[in-house]
C-alpha cells in the first residue's frame, strides 16, 4: 500500500501531526510525528460535545432546556447563531450547531452551562490525555488567557475518531448524528465531491464524519471516511508561520485534500 500521507511531505515549513488507521482493529496504516501536540483550534469542541452527549444519554441534561446566550459568550467568525434573532435555543440545538457549523457563540453558550472542568475530563476518560479545550472561544487572546483555544496529538484524534466509528452506546450514537450534519468540507474530504449541505446519508459510496478546526496558522481535521466495510479513521494537523496572504494555506489544504483522496481510493 502507498503512504497514505506522502502529499504532507511536499510542503516545507509545517509542522504535522497526522495519523490514519484502520477504525475496526486500530492497525496505524500511516504516520506523521504521531505524538506531536499541536493546536487543533475548533476540533476540540469534540471534547464538549462528546460530554453534552454523556448527559444527554444519562438524563443529566434535557435535550429541550432552553440555553440563553449573553454578552459573555459573543463572538465573531464560525456560526449561525450571531446572525439569529433569537435569544434562546434548545439545549441540543445549541450543540448541533457546535458540530453543523462550528458555532462560536453556541460553543461558548453550551460550554457554560456544561463546565470546562467536566470537559477537561473527557480526553483522560478516554485514554487520550493530550487531547484538551482549554478555554472557551474569544476573539482576541491577551497573556492573560490560554494561548490556545485546544491541543491534541494525531495519534489520541484518530484514536478517537475510531471510537466514533465503532462505539455503539447511546452517547457516542448522539456524537455520530450531530456530526453527520458537519458542513465543512474544505479540508480532508475537500476532493471526494460530497455535496457539504447534503451527505448525513451515504453520498457517492462515502460515509463521512468530522470536524475541522481552522485558526491562523491552524488546520485541523479529524474523521471517518467509510466505504463499503472499510472504516479508515484519520486526523491530520498542520501548524506554521503565517503571512500577510498566507499562501502556505493553499499547499497545506492541497495536501490535506490530496491524502483525503488516497484514503478514498483504499475502498
Amino acid at each position: 500500500m502507498d503512504d497514505l500521507l506522502t502529499p504532507l511531505d511536499a510542503v516545507a515549513d509545517v509542522a504535522w501531526s497526522a495519523v490514519v488507521l484502520d477504525a475496526a482493529t486500530g492497525r496505524l496504516l500511516a504516520v506523521r510525528h504521531p505524538d506531536r501536540v499541536l493546536p487543533t483550534a475548533s476540533v476540540g469542541k469534540l471534547l464538549l460535545l462528546l460530554e453534552t452527549a454523556r448527559r444527554l444519554a444519562d438524563g443529566r441534561l434535557d435535550p429541550s432546556t432552553p440555553l440563553r446566550r449573553g454578552p459573555a459568550d459573543s463572538v465573531a467568525d464560525s456560526g449561525l447563531w450571531q446572525h439569529l434573532r433569537t435569544d434562546a435555543l434548545p439545549l441540543e440545538d445549541v450543540a448541533l450547531l457546535v458540530a453543523s457549523v462550528s458555532d462560536n457563540l453556541a460553543t461558548n453558550v453550551l460550554l457554560r452551562h456544561v463546565g470546562l472542568d467536566a470537559v477537561a475530563e473527557v480526553g483522560p476518560s478516554l485514554g487520550l490525555g493530550t487531547l484538551r479545550l482549554h478555554d472557551q472561544v474569544r476573539d482576541v487572546r491577551t497573556t492573560d488567557d490560554p494561548p490556545t483555544l485546544s491541543q491534541g496529538c494525531a495519534l489520541d484524534l484518530a484514536r478517537f475518531a475510531a471510537l466514533l466509528a465503532t462505539e455503539d452506546s447511546l452517547e457516542w450514537a448522539v456524537l455520530r448524528r450531530w456530526l453527520a450534519s458537519g458542513v465543512d468540507l474544505s479540508m480532508v474530504p475537500g476532493d471526494l465531491g460530497l455535496d457539504p449541505l447534503a451527505h448525513v446519508e451515504e453520498d457517492r459510496g462515502i460515509r463521512l464524519l468530522g470536524k475541522t478546526g481552522t485558526d491562523s496558522g491552524v488546520r485541523a481535521d479529524v474523521g471517518i471516511v467509510a466505504s463499503g466495510e472499510l472504516v479508515t479513521a484519520y486526523a491530520v494537523v498542520a501548524s506554521w508561520t503565517p503571512s500577510a496572504h498566507d499562501p502556505k494555506r493553499d499547499d497545506v489544504l492541497g495536501a490535506m485534500r490530496a491524502v483525503g483522496r488516497a484514503i478514498a481510493a483504499q475502498g
